[in-house]
């Protein structure tokens, strides 16, 4: 059967394509497979189009993602459209056909959408995949696409950066033989697939609400669930982890028990939904609110029961609304995407509570999570307990479908397994270790190079997504530095550690100040960017700097100095390309600070808000590596030598007393020791009236926020005799030192006239300016 493609198959065609999509699709549910077509053109959408017409399966309506533009609509079939950025809305669901549109200048490939759809195919599903003409070729060499755009940090247009990314998945898909690919100008594929031997379902499963003995067993634990014990389910995605919560909800409901549910988005807890109400079909579900009424459980005596999705960061308002009533058992779903001290606060607070995480989630990674927390586990619940579900639901195991996107994202990237010689004698062992610099096109094309530091990297960070390998590949100014262990005999390598770092600043006089008085915010540089708009210093964006952004070592060679020999060998390479500056951003916790203090770091900067990310406040630290054009490495005293770095740590020291009353009043105490550990070393001298003036005009300007300028603004205030600033301009911005969100502040704002936030900050930024003019 041959067809060759266009822009719009001839009408003459479409009897072999519709028997084609037939072939296949019965193909794929007598495997109970799922497949990948692959459609390469200048303009493949009238040839996906017409696949998308004549796939047997219809319900759900196949699923487009990407702008959908180009697709004719007279007399064509339902298609949902679905930009790429909305991807993740689909999990939980279920499709029978989706059409991925890479093809599309302006889209591009989005590994993250990748990711989350995929998972969204059950057995005897079509994944359609258009790219442009370019990828299939002998040696592909994409262009960048439109997600290139978010690496694209000034001054650089997408059209100037790499397309390594995109090289290789081209590479990796002509490679797969289980890929259909069906080239603009050439014959469709053969549908048939290589026959696999599939293990037959077990008919012995004890639990009927249950598909595999992995999750009758996962069942079973959720009921059982006991006081300290806690359960841990880890599930790659397609084995009923959500269904296996599910029915426990279900079943608990049924016996008059409430539940708490938590995950990181709604969305991601549609299935359990779906499955209460296959189970309780005379309950009700009000917005995020199951409820079983009252008699509906197993005890006709019951007073009803409900399950609650909660946001992560509203778990302890709700906790506490308790008023020491015994709480509910909680489920934790997708718990590698939830931060890791909102994880802590759940085991402190609930008796009875379960996480369960995707093994190699589109956002953050079950083995990452598990090997993080579970020392903490151990330490707090010695009797917690792990289960790993393993068996698919959605589909047969050998799914080829699963393999290619596995193979596409890393997904199942893992640090390298070390030795023997290494559990004996580490630190010998280590010895023997180099540090090189990676050049990022030789590790394209180094797949096991590149999923053993990309394993690093996933279970050094909790949230680690797919689209970070994009970054890894394709950011510009980027370096990459690892540590190599080579074994002589096989001449294989073994990675151990890597740092990734960007280069930042740089900016001109004019566009700097635009970026300090708030005017201007070009894409990236978020150290140097943030020093000027928010710490109050111009010459932080001017600045160059190299920015850490990742840092990882072997899980077996934590606490051996490896992380220190990485910075060290990075400054060096900082050094040799004229930067004097090192600086990073993370969120704050107490061990964490202690590492970056015992480099050298000092902190710059503090994130007023928790970060949605991390849930930590977010915290910036800086190393002054050598004085300019020094070529040599600074000790620790060197920072003192360093104007910038100086006057930015004397500001940071000196706000944090005010923010600690105020904005930072939650802080962990280790974690505020930590950050007033080198504020001892630091002299601050005296506030004078031209400093006072200096900070208040940047704020006047638009800088900053009235909570980063109290100090200078409570000096000003005081040395500013009475008769030289009117009443109401004093009275008010007395009261706003205490914060614009206090309610002394809004209600006399009110009073005044002044409604919203906004005009709350526009009256202080004028009245400081007042306050300034008539100090002068």
């Amino acid at each position: 059967m041959t067809t060759p493609p266009s822009d719009s198959p001839s009408r003459s065609d479409l009897p072999a394509l519709e028997a084609w999509c037939r072939t296949l699709h019965q193909h794929l549910l007598a495997r109970r497979q799922r497949a990948c077509l692959w459609i390469s053109g200048d303009d493949p959408t009238g040839a996906a189009q017409a696949i998308c017409e004549r796939w047997p399966a219809r319900e759900p309506v196949p699923l487009w993602l990407g702008t959908g533009e180009a697709l004719s609509t007279a007399g064509a079939a339902p298609v949902r459209t679905l930009a790429m950025a909305k991807a993740a809305t689909q999990l939980g669901g279920e499709q029978s056909l989706v059409i991925f549109d890479a093809a599309q200048p302006a889209t591009g490939f989005d590994p993250d959408a990748f990711g989350a759809v995929v998972g969204t195919l059950k057995a005897g599903g079509l994944l359609v995949l258009m790219t442009p003409a370019a990828w299939a070729a002998a040696d592909p060499a994409p262009v960048p696409d439109g997600d290139h755009a978010r690496l694209a940090h000034w001054p650089f247009a997408r059209q100037q950066l790499t397309a390594r990314y995109l090289a290789r998945l081209a590479r990796r898909l002509s490679s797969h033989a289980s890929v259909l690919h069906w080239s603009q100008g050439g014959h469709l594929p053969a549908p048939t697939l290589d026959s696999i031997d599939q293990a037959a379902r077990s008919d012995a499963i004890a639990d009927s609400d249950c598909l595999t003995q992995d999750q009758a067993a996962s069942v079973a634990a959720l009921e059982a669930l006991a006081p300290a014990r806690p359960v841990v389910i880890s599930a790659d995605r397609g084995r009923g982890k959500s269904g296996a919560l599910g029915i426990a909800a279900a079943r608990c409901l049924a016996a008059g028990e409430d539940v708490w549910l938590t995950a990181p988005r709604p969305a991601a807890v549609s299935a359990i939904f779906e499955r209460l109400a296959a189970l309780l079909p005379r309950g009700q579900r009000e917005g995020n609110v199951f409820r079983l009424p009252v008699g509906q459980a197993d005890d006709d005596m019951a007073s009803g029961s409900e399950l609650r999705f909660l946001a992560p960061d509203a778990i302890e308002a709700a906790r506490l609304a308790c008023h020491g009533e015994a709480l509910p058992r909680l489920f934790v779903d997708e718990a590698a995407a939830i931060p890791t001290p909102l994880l802590k606060g759940y085991l402190a607070h609930f008796p009875r509570i379960a996480f369960a995480t995707t093994v190699h989630g589109y956002e953050g990674t079950g083995r990452g999570f598990q090997l993080r927390f579970r020392h903490h586990l151990e330490r707090q619940c010695p009797g917690w307990q792990a289960l790993e579900m393993t068996t698919p639901v959605r589909w047969a195991p050998g799914d080829p479908l699963e393999a290619l996107t596995d193979d596409l994202l890393l997904l199942s990237a893992q640090p390298p397994e070390l030795p023997e010689p290494c559990a004996k004698n580490a630190q010998q062992w280590l010895e023997g270790c180099d540090i090189v610099l990676l050049e990022r096109d030789a590790l394209a094309r180094d797949e096991a190079a590149l999923r053993q530091l990309f394993g690093l990297l996933v279970q050094a960070h909790y949230r680690t997504t797919l689209a970070d390998l994009r970054q890894l590949l394709d950011t510009p100014g980027l370096t990459l530095m690892a540590i190599r262990q080579r074994d002589v005999t096989t001449g294989r390598d073994a990675w151990l550690g890597v740092v990734a770092a960007v280069e930042e600043g740089g900016f001109p006089t004019s566009l700097a100040h635009d970026i300090w008085c708030g005017k201007r915010r070009p894409r990236g540089h978020l150290l140097a960017q943030s020093l000027a708009a928010h710490a109050g210093h111009q010459g932080a964006a001017e600045a160059r700097w190299w920015r850490v952004l990742r840092i990882a070592v072997h899980p077996e060679l934590w606490r051996r100095g490896q992380g220190a020999r990485l910075l060290q060998a990075l400054e060096q390479q900082a050094l040799a390309a004229g930067v004097t500056r090192l600086g990073t951003s993370f969120g704050a916790e107490a061990d964490l600070v202690a590492f970056w203090l015992a480099q050298g770091f000092v902190p710059l900067r503090m994130g007023l808000k928790r970060d949605a990310a991390s849930g930590e406040h977010a915290v910036m630290m800086g190393k002054a590596i050598g004085e300019s054009g020094s070529g040599e490495s600074a000790p620790r005293g060197q920072l003192a030598q360093d104007a910038l770095l100086g006057a930015l740590q004397q500001d940071f020291q000196r706000l944090l007393p005010s923010l600690l009353r105020h904005e930072l009043h939650g802080l962990p105490p280790a974690l505020v020791d930590r950050l007033r550990q080198r504020g001892s070393e630091t002299d601050l001298a005296t506030l004078t009236p031209a400093a006072c003036a200096q900070r208040l005009d940047w704020y006047r300007r638009g800088g900053g926020g009235l909570a980063l300028v109290r100090p200078w603004l409570e000096t000003a205030l005081e040395a500013c005799e009475p008769a030289l600033l009117d009443e109401v301009s004093r009275h008010g911005l007395v009261l706003a030192l205490g914060g614009q969100d206090a309610p002394a502040f809004i209600s006399w704002a009110e009073g005044q006239g002044i409604v919203g936030r906004k005009a709350r900050d526009r009256w202080c930024r004028a009245a400081a300016g007042r306050l300034i003019e008539q100090s002068e």
